[in-house]
């Protein structure tokens, strides 16, 4: 994996991906995201692709997936992320707790590298509700 980045202006900086993709990276947040806000985004996304191709192979109806993150980081440098909570918020017909809630659990523990990584610093935790869409 490759990436990119190319000073803008000032501490401001576009990151490219090797897939050709770009994004704003400002730690002022007044342009684009700072880059603690991405590797914490970067957490969400790792984990919400993993919740739902797992739920999918479980033949669950799921229809949408949101993930509700809140951290606290550390008061000096390196100001690492010290605990991360993730509320998913998974949308479905008939989606049963358990499917959800194992899910999750796969996600953390075993498939998603990024939380994984931060886990290495922060207490994770994540909790779930599900909104049936009859």
């Amino acid at each position: 994996m490759k990436a990119r980045l190319k000073q803008i202006e000032g501490t401001r900086f576009l990151g490219e991906s090797e897939s050709g993709h770009g994004v704003v990276i400002d730690p002022d947040k007044q342009f684009g995201a700072s880059p603690m806000e991405l590797v914490l985004m970067g957490a969400g996304g790792c984990t919400c692709y993993d919740v739902v191709s797992i739920l999918k192979k479980a033949r669950q109806d799921v229809r949408d997936v949101q993930v509700e993150l809140d951290a606290d980081r550390a008061d000096s440098d390196p100001k690492v992320f010290t605990r991360i909570h993730f509320h998913f918020i998974v949308h479905g017909r008939d989606l049963k707790p358990e499917h959800v809630g194992r899910a999750i659990s796969l996600s953390a523990e075993k498939y998603c590298s990024a939380s994984i990584m931060l886990g290495k610093t922060a207490t994770l935790s994540h909790d779930f509700e599900i909104v049936d869409c009859q």
